[in-house]
């Protein structure tokens, strides 16, 4: 008879599971998730300013559809700003299966896990 590993593990509280969620992952700690994405903040409003100062037409095509994936990625960072407050930052939105913690060093702002992202590129 095979015992379920999920089974024999205890269960946790609602309180203890919010808060073992409260810093990110292990190696990564709430403060420095907001560091890297404050810098990630930083630098992509740096690239939208010199976009906008460029005085080149809105209508170009190239620098509008820039400018659109920066404004994306600001919405990300903000998203995963909200998510370190609510505890569920590090945390993949489709599998919530911990997000490896060089994914998030990569990207602090990555909403998925590498196998969740690439089903949702496909």
């Amino acid at each position: 008879m095979s015992l379920d590993a999920s089974r024999t593990e205890p269960r946790r509280s609602e309180t203890e599971t919010r808060s073992s969620r409260l810093e990110p992952r292990p190696g990564l700690t709430a403060e420095e998730a907001r560091g890297r994405l404050e810098h990630a903040r930083s630098s992509r409003m740096a690239q939208l300013r010199a976009l906008e100062e460029t005085g080149q037409s809105v209508a170009d095509h190239l620098m509008s559809a820039q400018a659109e994936a920066i404004r994306r990625v600001l919405k990300e960072i903000d998203e995963a700003s909200v998510r370190i407050d609510d505890g569920s930052y590090g945390t993949c939105l489709a599998c919530s299966k911990p997000v490896p913690a060089e994914r998030l060093e990569i990207l602090p702002y990555t909403r998925y896990c590498v196998a969740c992202q690439r089903r949702a590129t496909v």
